[in-house]
């Protein structure tokens, strides 16, 4: 659905984008991940048309008026309602659009009991489930979301999820996210930008699988400090942390290794175990060792 090829923006000296050539398929959610600074909103702000590259080229097999956009900070005239601005987002888009559309995504949204206020006296928490009201009301078939769930409570992060989640399948997804946890909750397709490039694109299942090294967490009743040293000192144990007051947590290079040697080496530490867990591979765990 949506690809560039070998895409550069250069402000001045400062590279924003290096070269970044990006696959994302029809009716995926594509989590776009990076720090500040790594290119993220450059990205999808050339991908909606609102800047231009350097070079490269892009290529979104949809009509524009069916690729919506949600800025980081969206912002609307403050005398609207916010009915008023979901109304005028469909109408821009499917002027045929019914009214029970509209209350659907202002229920959606949380807003259905501020959606008579004048939209200058909204929190930035609600102009920001305002934004992805006005994006998702027409159904797009391309949506663009930057940031769109940073200024939220836990419950309205949930509530945009949701949102995001449902799409799958109906409309293409893209969404950059600082917060991995939610990434990783909603996406089946992930990129990483660092600096401007693309370290990695593809199946979210397949990065998590493959890249990040097996984590186990081991509970301690008594011995701890002995046994973080005994295994510190095995060599297919590539990190150990001790966590809390019992737990220590530890990276290994090698499953096979670590399940025939973890017990052995704490019965030799004369540790008394409580319990060992293999933990599965977490977007931060590999977005760590990927960008490091």
């Amino acid at each position: 659905m949506i690809s560039t090829t070998d895409l550069v923006k250069q402000y001045e000296e400062t590279t924003a984008l290096a070269g970044v050539s990006l696959e994302v398929p029809a009716g995926s959610v594509f989590g776009l991940v990076g720090p500040n600074g790594a290119g993220k909103t450059t990205l999808l702000s050339i991908l909606a048309g609102l800047r231009a590259p350097t070079s490269g080229s892009v290529r979104i097999e949809a009509p524009s008026s069916s690729v919506a956009v949600l800025p980081d900070a969206p912002r609307f005239d403050p005398w609207l309602t916010g009915r008023e601005v979901v109304e005028l987002a469909a109408h821009l888009t499917d002027p045929g659009l019914g009214t029970a559309a509209i209350d659907r995504v202002l229920e959606d949204a949380g807003l259905a009991e501020a959606a008579g206020r004048k939209v200058g006296g909204y929190s930035r928490g609600m102009l920001q489930r305002l934004g992805i009201a006005a994006t998702v009301v027409a159904g797009p078939t391309v949506m663009l979301l930057d940031e769109p769930a940073s200024a939220l409570d836990p419950v309205g992060r949930r509530e945009v999820l949701d949102l995001v989640r449902r799409a799958r399948g109906r409309a293409t997804v893209v969404f950059s996210s600082h917060i991995l946890a939610d990434v990783q909750e909603v996406s089946d397709h992930l990129g990483i930008l660092h600096k401007g490039r693309l370290l990695f694109q593809g199946d979210a299942a397949g990065l998590l699988d493959g890249r990040a090294e097996p984590v186990y967490l081991i509970r301690i009743r008594s011995g701890r400090p002995l046994a973080a040293a005994a295994l510190a000192d095995c060599p297919w144990v590539t990190s150990v942390a001790e966590e809390g007051d019992r737990d220590i947590r530890i990276r290994v290079s090698s499953i096979e290794d670590a399940e025939r040697g973890i017990a052995g080496v704490l019965a030799q530490a004369g540790t008394a175990v409580i319990s060992i867990q293999p933990q599965a591979p977490t977007l931060e765990d590999v977005f760590l060792e990927v960008t490091a």
